[in-house]
């Protein structure tokens, strides 16, 4: 099982997908996009606490981390 972690203002939502299931699959390619496309950052560990930024959805990492873009000035 592959995990996408979507951190927010209260914590953190987990979501998992098998990623041999073609619909689960699809599903976490659309999610990874919608939260990409919404201020989201995306990023894949790389090793204990290593992480490396992706732009695009990787089928094959275990576990995806999206962070909320900073806003302030």
């Amino acid at each position: 099982m592959a995990t996408q972690t979507v951190m927010n203002r209260t914590g953190d939502s987990r979501h998992t997908f098998d990623p041999e299931d073609a619909e689960e699959l699809a599903q976490a390619e659309r999610r990874f996009y919608e939260l990409t496309n919404h201020d989201f950052t995306a990023a894949i560990r790389t090793g204990p606490g290593q992480v490396s930024h992706i732009r695009s959805f990787d089928p094959k990492a275990e576990e995806t981390l999206f962070f909320p873009r900073l806003v302030g000035g």
